[in-house]
């Protein structure tokens, strides 16, 4: 983690999850340093500054020494995703939509009563439940207005309806108006005038009401998604800006001038000061897909599946020939979205979910709420009444009591014992010790399940995969969520409580923008002329969108690289891709002659994606959207490389045994210190490895290699 010498920290970058604040600080040679605090959700910057002064620590400096010369910081977090799964955003929302849409909100699609369940759950209907809608019908107005598919219009919009529907909806209090019309994002004219004439009523009435359009925000394809993304905004991400400007402005106070950025879904870095923030609502969990899209880089690894275990949920995202894809199908809280996110999937199974018998069927439940950073009953100061998966895995000896988040919180085991008993052996007439073994399993069981169902769904098979296991409680569950699938490797950083921040060390400064254009391209290229005049005219459009980020943030943009891409499919299919256009092929517009190499390289694309399914040309092309994404370099860790060592871990790593409980018996473990383990030292189960930031756990008959790049290698000894 680091040399002798006296450390520079260059980048700071933060993860803030539900339960822990990770930091991950880089130095002018790319070398890191990792730190970990509770979260403090109130306040996040409490926990930031304690996290960062933790980091430091270990280069025997602190804050006031070394924010001098950061050069940037780099947020990443779940607070904006936790307000909206806990209903804690600020509503009171006011929404304009066409006549007759109103219940779009409400009524939304199937697929939100059961898209964001385990796999058991999205296999019995009892468990279905449609989400309850953020914004009340009463605070919906319809107004007549249509614009059609191709973006001409079809009916004028009724002006005399729309200042109805603004004062109907200023009387009622709401604080912001959102306004979301069909087809707007091929011709928005009808929402701007929509907001003219809001915003000279509010002048008139002298009140301060934002309006806001979906045109503006995001304009792509999707009347729902793209309606629930600007009800997000406002509900969910507008209310945490003054926690983003919390921590910017405490890092401030203690000397740092450098940039401040958030994490976004696509993978960039923008301003806190940026119009439109829902794209980062799940900056935290995509962090760690980027850091694992760096690591596949450097060691070379194609096919990598990362799986993040955290206080709250367990993530799981696919990297295929490094490449990860982007979604725009994406749910946040089963609400269906249209921003552009790397794909990922995510289950409500983490180490601080609730453990409970249903009295109904007497059968033991896990989840999905958390205690989140309460962490268990084991932390008597918690207030906590209801165990967790953590209070399970402390009284079966994978945590030591004493030394928790480095002793930060004390476990008391006796206690999470007596509520295991009380409230879940007891119910089902079982052992404590074997129920509690049973959570995990039942916690672990549905891991494998969510990564078998991505891997297979997408027709590929764990024995083609390497498999990157991160986030606080990642390491101490990897053995049991993968021992029943036959990957190529298991990898865990020695810094993986940390890798969603470190993921986030990896990114550049980047804006991306978006164009629903949904252009057919004949299969004789007849018409590439009038393709290629309106490919040109919408991707410059977004080139000039980025350069005006850049410049509102006071970045250079001769620095800047902007690289443009499109989303096309064969016309009729369901599914389009996103393919990057080369810099041969666009030099400020693009021709009628260069789409033959833009189809070029879809159909590559398509075969590398869907390797067993049939091309079809003949039907022509859909060119559904523009992407230009602008991107400035910034500062970036670089991987450990240390002399291996003897096999034979040092006698000063050993921290004595400890009793675990594993496949039903009693093992007496060696414990280690992982920060004291040595590259090409073997640690043998069964073992408990421990650091402050986390605990891995290498069961009886699996071993775990630490290499020159201080990751371990986790496998069971009969398959290797």
């Amino acid at each position: 983690m680091s040399s002798d010498y006296s450390h520079n920290p260059e980048l700071l970058a933060l993860d803030t999850g539900g339960t822990m604040t990770d930091t991950f600080v880089v130095d002018e040679n790319g070398e890191y340093t990792v730190g970990k605090a509770q979260t403090t959700p109130d306040y996040e910057a409490d926990g930031v500054i304690e996290s960062f002064d933790d980091a430091l620590g270990y280069w025997g400096t602190s804050i006031e020494a070394s924010t001098g010369s950061l050069r940037g910081t780099v947020y990443s977090g779940t607070a904006m995703l936790n307000r909206l799964l806990e209903r804690e955003g600020e509503g009171n929302i006011g929404v304009i939509t066409n006549r007759g849409f109103e219940d779009t909100h409400r009524f939304g699609r199937g697929i939100e009563s059961w898209v964001d369940l385990p796999y058991s759950g999205r296999l019995h209907a009892r468990e279905h439940e449609h989400p309850e809608p953020i914004v009340p019908r009463e605070n919906i107005r319809g107004v007549s207005c249509r614009v059609g598919m191709s973006g001409q219009e079809m009916v004028p919009l009724y002006e005399e309806e729309v200042r109805e529907a603004v004062h109907d909806l200023l009387d009622r209090g709401v604080r912001v108006i959102c306004v979301s019309f069909i087809y707007s994002y091929q011709n928005p004219a009808h929402e701007q005038r929509a907001k003219e004439i809001a915003e000279g009523i509010i002048d008139e009435r002298g009140e301060e009401t934002p309006v806001w359009l979906s045109s503006a925000q995001n304009p792509v394809r999707g009347e729902l998604p793209r309606l629930n993304s600007l009800i997000l905004e406002a509900y969910a991400v507008e209310p945490s800006r003054e926690q983003l400007y919390g921590v910017r402005d405490e890092l401030a106070e203690q000397g740092n001038e450098a940039p401040f950025r958030v994490l976004s879904s696509s993978g960039g870095t923008i301003s806190p000061n940026h119009d439109w923030l829902v794209e980062t609502m799940v900056s935290g969990p995509i962090g760690g897909i980027f850091g694992a899209e760096f690591l596949s880089d450097e060691l070379g690894i194609d096919n990598l599946v990362c799986s993040d275990v955290g206080g709250t949920s367990f993530d799981v995202g696919l990297i295929t020939e490094g490449h990860y894809p982007t979604r725009w199908d994406q749910s946040l809280a089963q609400f269906m979205v249209n921003i552009p996110m790397t794909a990922m999937d995510t289950i409500g199974s983490g180490t601080g979910s609730f453990v409970r018998v249903d009295r109904a069927s007497n059968r033991l439940e896990v989840g999905p709420d958390s205690a989140g950073y309460l962490v268990g009953v084991a932390n008597e100061e918690s207030g906590l009444e209801t165990p967790t998966v953590t209070d399970c895995t402390a009284m079966l000896g994978y945590l030591d009591p004493d030394y928790f988040l480095g002793g930060k919180i004390d476990l008391n085991v006796e206690r999470a014992e007596r509520y295991i008993d009380e409230q879940v052996a007891g119910p089902l007439g079982e052992d404590p010790y074997e129920t509690a073994r049973g959570v995990l399993d039942t916690v672990e069981h549905n891991m494998t399940n969510e990564l078998r169902a991505m891997i297979l769904g997408l027709g590929y098979s764990p024995e083609n995969y390497h498999l990157i296991s991160y986030g606080g409680g990642g390491p101490l569950h990897a053995a049991g969520y993968t021992q029943s699938l036959d990957f190529r490797d298991v990898l865990i950083p020695d810094w993986a409580a940390a890798f969603s921040a470190f993921g986030c060390a990896t990114a550049d400064y980047s804006y991306r923008y978006d164009q629903s254009v949904d252009l057919p391209l004949q299969p004789d290229l007849s018409n590439a002329e009038q393709v290629a005049e309106i490919l040109t005219d919408a991707i410059s459009g977004l080139r000039q969108q980025a350069v005006e980020a850049f410049e509102r943030d006071g970045i250079d943009t001769d620095e800047m690289t902007f690289q443009p891409a499109l989303r096309m499919q064969y016309t009729g299919m369901l599914d389009d891709l996103e393919i990057t256009i080369p810099g041969e092929i666009w030099d400020g517009e693009i021709a009628p002659d260069d789409l033959p190499d833009v189809i070029d390289v879809y159909e590559r694309e398509f075969a590398r994606v869907f390797q067993r399914a049939a091309q079809s040309p003949e039907q022509g092309y859909t060119i559904t959207m523009c992407v230009g994404t602008g991107i400035a370099p910034s500062p970036s860790p670089s991987l450990p490389n240390e002399e291996l060592q003897s096999e034979t871990p040092p006698e000063a790593a050993s921290r004595g045994e400890r009793d675990i409980y594993w496949d039903g018996s009693w093992h007496e473990a060696a414990l280690w210190e992982m920060n004291d383990l040595q590259a090409g030292n073997v640690v043998e189960g069964p073992s408990v490895v421990e650091a402050p930031a986390t605990t891995m756990l290498v069961p009886p008959g699996f071993t775990a290699p630490l290499d020159e790049n201080r990751i371990f290698h986790l496998g069971q000894e009969d398959r290797r």
